[in-house]
């Protein structure tokens, strides 16, 4: 059977996702964007349940006009600091030739070309926190995790791309990744993923006639049928997805 334009989309998006131990992945797609790329997008992200530790990463892909390449931005959960429950985020850029001067930010990306940011504070588990994308001037972009109960801009981390870089296409992916099994995956690997449940909303922009849509999420990767993977649409907008089992560290 000769696939269809948007399967073909689907399956370029797919292409895309980490090919590390990533579990779940969920495109999402933009509408009425600009041939020139959007110059901003966020991306409402919650944790609803996760154990407080670290290895799990919930991601949104995003790609460039003009570049095959990609960046991510996510909330990754930590162990709790004096008593606290603390969240890490991560604003990446995969493009060969991206520069910073920004104090949370590196050279390299998963131990390729780009650059990574970071910060870690003392999040809310199951508030939904807006993870904000958006350029300042020609080239640089700014990644900022935005508290939608108390308003605070959390700064994640700033990039400049290289010239002729666009911005923002109109569809790319997010993911759910166990990234400890990276480097090595205990006997039996999938029976001991822990439990997480998350809520991927409709991604937004300021462009003026676009409308976001984040689909329903999907399992690939070697633990497919493994994980007790649940998906649902959510009326409020977005899409829900847990798996894993209660109890398991991943070990």
């Amino acid at each position: 059977m000769k696939p269809t334009a948007s399967f073909l989309s689907v399956a370029a998006v797919i292409s895309f996702l980490p090919t590390t131990k990533a579990l779940v992945g969920s495109s999402w797609t933009v509408t009425n964007v600009p041939s020139t790329g959007l110059t901003d997008i966020t991306f409402p992200l919650t944790i609803v349940e996760a154990d407080h530790i670290s290895g799990y990463y919930f991601a949104q892909q995003f790609g460039f006009v003009n570049s095959r390449d990609v960046g991510y931005t996510g909330l990754q959960p930590r162990p709790n600091q004096n008593g606290k429950p603390v969240l890490h985020s991560v604003f990446s850029s995969f493009v060969a030739g991206t520069t910073t001067t920004d104090s949370n930010c590196a050279a390299g990306a998963d131990g390729g070309p780009g650059v990574s940011c970071s910060v870690e504070w003392n999040g809310v588990y199951g508030r939904t926190y807006d993870l904000e994308v958006k350029r300042n001037g020609p080239s640089l972009w700014v990644g900022t995790a935005i508290d939608t109960v108390t308003g605070a801009r959390i700064h994640i981390g700033s990039y400049t791309l290289p010239a002729g870089v666009g911005g923002i296409q109109s569809r790319q992916a997010g993911f759910v990744e166990w990234y400890p099994w990276n480097g090595g995956e205990p006997l039996n690997h999938c029976a001991h993923l822990p439990y997480q449940k998350t809520l991927f909303g409709h991604p937004r922009t300021t462009h003026l006639g676009s409308l976001g849509t984040q689909g329903v999420a999907y399992e690939y990767g070697d633990c497919v049928g493994q994980v007790a993977f649940r998906t649902e649409k959510l009326l409020i907008g977005g899409v829900e997805n847990n798996c894993g089992f209660k109890g398991q560290t991943g070990l």
